[in-house]
C-alpha cells in the first residue's frame, strides 16, 4: 500500500526515542513475556488487560531508522514520497490515517469518542506504565498510558525470523493491530481478555478482534480522506499488498510460531489464534468493515467457515 502522490503530513505525531526513552505513567507492571507472543499486565494480585506484542528471542541492540525526525524529539514533517520510503515516516502516515478513521468510525459505531493514543518510536530500551521493554519486545500497546510502543527494526526480523513477505502494508498491518488495542480500550473490552489461555480464550479472542479491526482499516484507507489536504491518504490497495497483510498475519500466529521454534503445536497455550484464524478476522474486518463483524467475544466459532 502507497501514499497517495501529493500527501503530506505534519510531525509532532509521533514520539522517537534513541536508547533510553521513559513515558510517563506508572502503577502496572509488565512481567512476562510469553514465547508465542503474549504479555500480561498484573495490577495488585489481578490480571488486568493484555498487551499486544510479537516477542522475538534475538538479541537488542538494534537501531531506528529515523529518517524524518527532527531535533523535538518527534518524528517531522513528511511527504508522501518519504513516507513511501522511509519506516519511520511510514508509522507517523499511517498512525495520522488510523487516526482519521477512528476518529469517525468510533462515535458513529461504538457510540464513543476517538482519543489519540500516544505512539513511540524508540530503540535501545524504553520506561513504560507497563514496565520496561526494550529492542528485544515487539510492537506493543500500554493500556497503563495509552501508548502504542514500536521499534520499526521490528520489521525486518518479522520477514527473517517468522517468514513474513514484508511490505508497506504488512508494516501497517501491524501498527493498525496494535491501536485496534487502543480502541478495545477505548471501547472498555480489554478487561474480558484476562489471563484466559486456550484456543477459545480470552487472549484469543482479543488479539483476534484486534486483527479484525485492522482489516476494518485497511478495507476503508484507500477512500480515507486526510482533512489537512483533501487527498485520499492512500493509495488502492493491490492483491500483492493485500497478500503480504495476510503474509504477517499468518507468520504470527500460534501454530507458526510453536512450529518454526521447534516445539509442537499445543492449543491449550494459545494466546494470539492461529495463521489461519489471524488471516481470516483480518479479511472479516476488511471486508465487512463493521464492529459488530469485528466481534469475536461472542462468535461462536473462531474458525474461518
Amino acid at each position: 500500500m502507497t501514499f497517495s502522490t501529493g500527501g503530506n503530513f505534519e510531525g509532532g505525531r509521533v514520539r522517537t526515542g534513541k536508547g533510553k526513552a521513559v513515558a510517563a505513567g506508572g502503577g502496572v507492571g509488565l512481567v512476562g513475556l510469553l514465547v508465542v507472543a503474549a504479555a500480561y499486565i498484573f495490577g495488585g494480585n489481578q490480571v488486568g488487560s493484555v498487551v499486544s506484542g510479537i516477542v522475538q528471542q534475538a538479541g537488542s541492540g538494534t537501531q531506528v531508522i529515523s529518517g524524518g525526525d527532527d531535533e523535538s524529539g518527534y518524528v517531522g514533517d513528511c511527504s508522501a514520497e518519504q513516507a513511501n520510503s522511509d519506516r519511520n515516516c511510514r508509522l507517523s502516515a499511517t498512525v495520522q490515517a488510523l487516526d482519521a478513521y477512528w476518529a469517525v468510525q468510533l462515535p458513529k459505531q461504538g457510540n464513543v469518542d476517538y482519543t489519540q493514543p500516544t505512539v513511540v518510536s524508540f530503540s535501545g530500551e524504553t520506561s513504560t506504565a507497563c514496565g520496561q521493554a526494550n529492542s528485544s519486545t515487539g510492537p506493543f500497546y500500554c493500556p497503563g498510558d495509552e501508548t502504542i510502543y514500536v521499534d520499526v527494526s521490528f520489521y525486518d526480523l518479522l520477514q527473517s525470523e517468522y517468514g513474513s513477505s514484508g511490505g508497506p502494508l504488512a508494516e501497517e498491518y501491524v501498527i493498525a493491530h496494535e491501536l485496534g488495542h487502543h480502541i478495545q480500550d477505548e471501547l472498555g473490552l480489554l478487561t474480558q481478555a484476562s489471563s484466559q489461555e486456550g484456543a477459545s480464550g480470552g487472549s484469543v479472542r482479543t488479539e483476534l478482534m484486534a486483527d479484525c479491526l485492522a482489516g476494518m482499516w485497511a478495507g476503508s484507507a484507500a477512500t480515507t480522506v486526510d482533512p489537512d489536504t483533501g487527498k485520499t491518504f492512500l493509495e488502492p490497495i493491490t492483491d500483492a499488498q493485500l497478500k503480504d497483510a495476510l503474509s504477517a498475519a499468518a507468520s504470527v500466529g500460534d501454530d507458526h510460531i510453536q512450529q518454526t521454534s521447534g516445539g509442537y503445536v499445543d492449543p491449550e497455550s494459545f494466546t494470539h489464534g492461529t495463521s489461519d484464524q489471524r488471516q481470516y478476522w483480518f479479511s472479516v474486518g476488511y471486508q465487512k468493515g463493521t464492529l459488530k463483524a469485528c466481534d469475536t467475544f461472542n462468535a461462536t466459532s473462531l474458525d474461518r467457515p
